[in-house]
């Protein structure tokens, strides 16, 4: 259903994107952030989830920055320990860096019009602050997104409506810091599960298929609210 495209970001870094088109008229634009992982065969099968729902989707690779954007890992103790020292290089480089690639993402999800943005992991802790510092939003939908409810990422002011998804048995994300992110972001619709971290991926043996599919459903009316 997709193609790999290049797109540029406003400082000339170009980088790979996945985009998926859906069947007839787009209802919107969709972009999808990865996980610590890459633009893997999950991230793909997600993008293509949200075309057959009628958007026009773009999964821009994260890791370009710093070499990586054709990397796709699986979920071992490895991959996972590659990936977390990928995503930690690309946190350590100087702003707007990738958010300037998302941006750039945002912007070519646009030709589609309203543009919602849906992240895991790293992935939702990068959707988390694109709702809060860029342009072209119209809604933002983070998964268990690491670090967004902690420290400065947790004071942070959305722009835009903001659907959030947590699991309740999460150790990266503990429960408290999710009740105390509820309390200080009064605007942000939260929803906890009975799953843990990584529940969305039908690929990780943290998959919990119940509240994928509910978190999923609540996704999909969030952004037909927001976006089209």
């Amino acid at each position: 259903m997709g193609q790999t495209i290049e797109l540029k970001a406003a400082d000339g870094h170009t980088f790979p994107a996945y985009v998926a088109q859906p069947a007839g008229t787009p209802k919107g634009g969709i972009v999808v952030l990865q996980e610590i992982f890459g633009v893997n065969s999950h991230i793909r099968s997600v993008a293509d989830g949200y075309a057959a729902e009628g958007y026009f989707v773009v999964a821009p690779s994260t890791f370009s920055r710093i070499g990586k954007a054709s990397v796709e890992l699986g979920y071992t103790e490895a991959d996972m320990k590659e990936g977390f020292g990928y995503k930690m290089a690309v946190d350590g480089m100087a702003e707007p860096a990738v958010m300037a690639d998302i941006q750039a993402a945002i912007d070519h999800a646009a030709q589609a019009g309203k543009v919602g943005i849906v992240g895991y992991c790293w992935g939702g802790l990068l959707t988390w602050r694109a709702a809060c510092t860029l342009n072209g939003l119209a809604a933002a939908a983070p998964y268990y997104g690491g670090g967004m409810t902690a420290d400065n990422d947790a004071t942070r002011t959305p722009r835009v409506p903001v659907l959030a998804h947590f699991g309740d048995q999460d150790h990266w994300i503990p429960l408290d810091t999710v009740e105390a992110f509820r309390e200080a972001q009064p605007g942000v619709t939260v929803q906890v599960y009975a799953a843990n971290h990584g529940f969305n991926c039908d690929q990780r043996g943290s998959y919990d298929a119940a509240a994928a599919k509910l978190a999923r459903e609540r996704t999909l009316a969030f952004f037909a609210q927001h976006v089209g």
